[in-house]
Order: C-alpha cells, then sequence, then structure tokens
C-alpha cells in the first residue's frame, strides 16, 4: 500500500535529519584541538543585523591551539570580540587591532569528563528524536489499519519502522563512540 511506504519514507528522511543534527552538534563540542566550526554558533551584530561571524571575517587555525579571526572591516573588530566573550566558548580572544586571536588551551582530564557527559546527552537527545519518529509513524501506520489496510502490511510496515529505528540509533551511538575517542585522546 502506498500511503504505508509514505509514512516509511518519510519516518527515514526525520531519522536522517535527526542523525545530522546530532552529527551538528557534536561538532560544536570542541575536543581540545582548535577547529573554525567551534565559532559556527557566534553571531555579530553587522549593521544592526545578527550576523554569523564567518560571514563578516576569515577564520583560521594556523597551528591546533590557535584561532585566527580577520574581520573584513576593521571597524567591527569590537563586535566580534564582544560577541565571543558573550559566548559559551569561555575563550578570551587577544584583539591586536588587525585580528582576533583565540588560544584554545588544552583539556584537562575533569574537562574532557564534562565534554564527554555533554556528548551522551547530544546522543540521548538524538535518540529520543529518532524514537518520537517512531511513535508517530506507528500510530500513523496504525491509523491505516481502520481505514482498510491488512493487518499484514501493517505488521511488515511496523517491523521495518523499528528496522529503520535500530539502524538510526546505532549511526548515533558509533558517532558516540567516536566523538568520545575524540575528546579522550590525548
Amino acid at each position: 500500500m502506498e500511503e504505508l511506504q509514505l509514512y516509511l519514507d518519510d519516518a527515514k528522511e526525520l531519522m536522517e535529519k535527526a542523525v545530522a543534527h546530532t552529527q551538528q552538534e557534536f561538532s560544536r563540542i570542541r575536543a581540545g584541538k582548535a577547529m573554525p566550526s567551534m565559532l559556527d554558533g557566534i553571531v555579530v551584530d553587522y549593521y544592526g543585523n545578527p550576523t554569523p561571524i564567518n560571514q563578516v571575517a576569515s577564520i583560521n587555525t594556523p597551528d591546533a591551539r590557535t584561532i585566527v579571526i580577520k574581520p573584513w572591516e576593521k571597524k567591527i573588530i569590537g563586535d566580534i570580540e564582544r560577541a565571543i566573550i558573550n559566548s559559551d566558548l569561555n575563550l578570551n580572544p587577544q584583539n591586536d587591532g588587525e585580528m582576533i586571536r583565540l588560544n584554545i588551551p588544552p583539556l584537562t582530564e575533569e574537562r574532557r569528563r564534562e565534554l564527554v557527559k555533554q556528548s551522551k546527552h547530544e546522543s540521548e537527545n538524538g535518540k529520543i528524536s529518532i524514537r518520537n519518529i517512531r511513535k508517530d509513524a506507528l500510530h500513523n501506520i496504525k491509523a491505516l489499519l481502520k481505514e482498510g489496510a491488512s493487518e499484514d502490511d501493517v505488521k511488515k510496515a511496523e517491523e521495518e519502522v523499528q528496522a529503520l529505528t535500530d539502524k538510526y540509533i546505532a549511526k548515533i551511538d558509533a558517532l558516540l563512540a567516536k566523538k568520545e575517542e575524540e575528546i579522550m585522546k590525548v
């Protein structure tokens, strides 16, 4: 029945988005080395508009512990500095009038454990999203039974939804394992 297939395709697409979102959240958790993506969530007030920092400056990593931000307009360097200070990165920008340097301190064992905990929290959020998608898909599939779909088709679709759920939760577990290894590597 094509309605069942639509629900399955929809569930698969939503689960893929949940995994992609979890992966994006993991990229924001810094693992001790400087990465331009650490600044992705920071916005700067640029002529009255909140603008992502990577749209008003070039961001480079000359070494594993330093991020260099060079604004395209020198007059916004103070705004960029304030945005970094007000962010939750806990970094201290060094402004020399031309560019901003961010020195990334090495992670302590305690901080590594906090980051692993934060990663586990993000992975759990991703799994909850997938389980909610499964719940909605099963609800919609069961509703089709009342509309005349065969029990065999519904049962098969329910099994496929569970298989998708297992597959995407395993993907999140794999992402978490990779992130934990990255964080704990000294």
